[in-house]
């Protein structure tokens, strides 16, 4: 029962740091859409763990921040919020790079998981008078 409300409240925290984030068209008015694509590594023989990647629409929220995929681990994830706003102030179309995931498992602090990430804008094509 314990662990319901525990998920409970962490869904419950999630919806509002989204809603706290904002609409994508509101935050960004001149993005038409994101696309990010992600490789989740993490420590073990076959260190591939997921390849994701995610399609963000002028509709979708404008919150960045990826669960870290590990069993257990605490507190982290991958936050793209800061490389996705500078990379729109910078008008560039493309970035990459890697993330470390700065969570827990347990009571060790470990550098037991990372992504490998590439961030796609398109922006709105600007109207000519």
């Amino acid at each position: 029962m314990a662990q319901r409300e525990d998920y409970l409240k962490k869904m419950e925290l999630k919806n509002k740091a989204k809603q706290d984030a904002g609409i994508v068209s509101e935050r960004y008015p001149n993005v038409s859409g994101i696309k990010l694509s992600m490789t989740y590594y993490h420590n073990s023989e076959n260190p591939i763990l997921m390849q994701r990647t995610v399609n963000v629409f002028p509709t979708s929220y404008a919150y960045f921040n990826m669960e870290c995929m590990v069993r257990g681990c605490e507190t982290g994830g991958f936050d793209l919020s800061s490389i996705i706003k500078k990379q729109i102030k910078q008008k560039k179309k493309s970035a990459k790079g890697k993330i470390v995931c700065k969570g827990k498992i347990g009571e060790q602090s470990t550098d037991h998981a990372h992504i490998a990430y590439e961030v796609n804008v398109s922006f709105k094509r600007s109207k000519k008078k």
